[in-house]
């Protein structure tokens, strides 16, 4: 293994994340975090890819929060560890919504363990996938804190509201069946295949336009919190740009060529 954090590839147009520090179960540090932003940032604006996948090395996806940063932010003096601590969230909330803003798909392979913030990650994805040996667990109270990583606003959105309220303040464990059976999980596959499968559903985007998508997704994500007419005006201004766009001409040029 190398020094970074994160294992970034490119293939046929999908962009691969792979979360590297197995040996800590990938658990979440300051540059593991710092890491994810970049790449990020950076996939958002590559016009060469047209899909994310998200996993982990090792046999997990992410144990969450790193313990021993959480015990060294508590020996600072306490007049510091609430700064420290609310610096830290912004830099986890932006990492969430760049991924949650994705303007292009965006899978979670989920391959093992995602706990915590790790949970949360995939929730803050597109879609998910998971495999036999993935465990879903909002570890959060365990620890006496609240999820942080936008597992309040997602959980409730995926199982319902009084769901999301027992897997949140039990922290109990979810196997991957009963996960696809409450709409955590999306899609199962063997763990031998799953990235594989993963591959498959993202280059299935490969021709989408983009620009459907892009206005579509933001669209979708405010569904929750917006009346139809809100909804119907938003769509509206989205439909001038996809009418006028390359894409939609070619696709009517292309059925009447038929």
């Amino acid at each position: 293994m190398n020094d970074e954090c994160i294992d970034f590839k490119m293939k046929d147009g999908v962009a691969l994340i792979f979360l590297n520090r197995p040996n800590k179960h990938n658990a979440l540090n300051d540059q593991i975090r710092h890491e994810l932003l970049i790449a990020l940032e950076a996939i958002t604006i590559d016009e060469k890819i047209h899909a994310v996948i998200l996993s982990g090395n090792g046999t997990s996806f992410c144990a969450g929060g790193d313990i021993e940063v959480m015990a060294k932010r508590l020996e600072l003096p306490p007049g510091e560890i609430a700064m420290k601590g609310w610096k830290r969230h912004q830099e986890i909330q932006r990492l969430i919504t760049l991924i949650h803003n994705m303007p292009k798909p965006m899978i979670a392979a989920v391959n093992g363990p995602a706990f915590g913030l790790g949970a949360d990650l995939a929730l803050a994805c597109d879609f998910i996938i998971a495999s036999e040996n993935a465990v879903f667990c909002w570890s959060y109270i365990e620890r006496a804190v609240i999820p942080d990583g936008g597992g309040m606003y997602f959980l409730p959105r995926r199982v319902g509201m009084s769901l999301a309220k027992d897997l949140i303040f039990s922290g109990r464990r979810i196997k991957s069946e009963e996960a696809m059976k409450i709409g955590i999980v999306d899609r199962y596959s063997a763990s031998s295949d799953l990235l594989l499968n993963a591959e498959k559903w993202a280059n299935s985007f490969k021709d989408t336009a983009k620009p459907a998508f892009v206005l579509g997704k933001r669209i979708v994500n405010q569904s929750f919190e917006s009346t139809l007419d809100e909804i119907f005006s938003l769509s509206n201004m989205a439909l001038g740009i996809c009418f006028s766009s390359v894409e939609h001409r070619k696709s009517v040029e292309n059925f009447l060529k038929k």
